[in-house]
Order: structure tokens, then sequence, then C-alpha cells
């Protein structure tokens, strides 16, 4: 089974922007040992500037796009050194694809990284994908990824994904009264029916983010999950159950 996964800043990350480590290795055994069982991975986690944000000292996310790109650059070699070492631990190797809508909107660049994830997945390498921040200039366009729920979208209908994994901090998603919705298989009214959330201050996403992803991805026949990065959800959410996180059937309408 082909599965990307997509994780938040805040499922992974403390306020100060200082890496979970305690999230981050529950999270990285669960992926190692899907990789294990045979399942093509692909791994899309924010966290990049967070990291720089928390290295240079910062009390917050910074609101210049300039500075953001700052805390990106300093933040990557942090974000992606702590994931080596960590699936190193159980034996998996991975590699990192930075991108941005450029590589999308390219025929010929779009197909270049559905290669390059093909073989990285044909060789058990899980890829590790996040926005290209330190280039980026959509924000000033106003077209962010989202904090990657947009592009881990992208991403699963550019390799053809059997599943699509979107792990933030709440169970799934939520009614009016809090209560986990376990499946939804139509999005008419939906506004209605859930309560949106607030994105924190060190990402630049939100459950409304995440929904717009899920009927796009669902819409191209990708089996969709909102659950929660902070426990242990992935084999339940591979296996089929329906007692975690919110599951939205490909093509529901």
């Amino acid at each position: 089974m082909r599965i990307v996964v997509k994780v938040g800043t805040h499922a992974i990350a403390k306020a100060s922007g200082r890496p979970d480590y305690a999230a981050l290795r529950r999270l990285v055994a669960e992926l190692s040992e899907l990789s294990r069982a045979g399942h093509e991975l692909v791994f899309v986690s924010s966290g990049a500037v967070a990291a720089g944000v928390e290295a240079l000292g910062l009390k917050s996310r910074p609101k210049d796009v300039n500075a953001v790109q700052m805390c990106a650059a300093v933040g990557q070699a942090r974000f992606i050194y702590e994931y080596e070492k960590l699936f190193a631990a159980h034996g998996v190797k991975i590699g990192q694809i930075l991108l941005t809508h450029y590589d999308f909107e390219d025929h010929r660049r779009a197909q270049n990284v559905r290669k390059t994830i093909e073989r990285l997945v044909r060789d058990s390498i899980i890829p590790i994908v996040n926005e290209n921040d330190v280039v980026a200039d959509e924000e000033l366009k106003g077209r962010s990824f989202g904090d990657n729920d947009w592009l881990s979208f992208l991403i699963a209908k550019l390799v053809r994904a059997d599943k699509l994994v979107l792990l933030t901090t709440v169970d799934g998603l939520l009614d009016a009264e809090g209560r986990r919705i376990p499946r939804v298989d139509s999005f008419r009214n939906i506004a209605r029916l859930v309560r949106s959330g607030e994105k924190g201050s060190l990402s630049k996403g939100g459950m409304d983010s995440k929904l717009k992803a899920v009927k796009s991805a669902v819409a191209a026949g990708i089996d969709t999950y909102i659950a929660n990065g902070r426990r242990k959800v992935l084999p339940a959410i591979v296996s089929g159950s329906s007692g975690t996180g919110t599951f939205f059937p490909g093509s529901a309408l």
C-alpha cells in the first residue's frame, strides 16, 4: 500500500519550537514499522521554520517573509539531522525533497519529482518532503501550501497514493460539541457541523486548510484521514479501524 503521511508543526514541536523528542520518536517508530511491513511511505513533515524560530531565540514565527526564510534556512539542517538519527535507529534510510508550487505547475518538473519519489519508495527509502521555505515566495502571492496540507494532497495525487493521512493535535474532525466525527461521506453543509479550531503561532495551517486538502484528495479517489499525531494511530488507520481519527472515503461528494 502506498501511503502519504503528513504531520503538522504542533504535533512534533513544543510551544517554543524546540522539537518534542517523545512525539518524534513515537511517530518515527510507527513509520518505520509500516515501512518494514512493506508499505511504500512518503512522509510530509512541517517543522523546519519552527526549529529555526527556536534556534534563533525568537518568541514566535515571524510575519516578514524574509525572516521566515531565514528561520527555514537555520531550522532545516536541525530538522533533517534529527530525522536521520531517529530513522537510522530503526535501520530505515531517508531522503529529503524540498518543493514549491512551481515544481507542480511545470509538467516536466512534476514528473521528475514523481520519478524520484518512485525510486526512493521502491528501494524502501522514506522521502521526507517539506515546502522549500528558503526560496518560496508563495506567501507573498497568497498561495501558501498551508503548513503542508495542500502539499501533501499534491504529492498524494502525483504518486497515486492509496491513503493520505493528515496528523494534527486533535483526534480528528470535531463536531460543535468537540466530539470526534468517525466518518464523513459528504461535504454538504460540513461547515455547519464542525468546529474549525485555531492554528498555532508556529504554523500556518488549521482545520480549514486540512479540509481544503481533504476535499481535493477524496475527489481524486484517495482515502483520506485526519487524526491525532500525538497518539499511536497509524497502525489502526492502515488496518481500516474506525476507532481513531476521521475517515473520508475516496470520491466522497
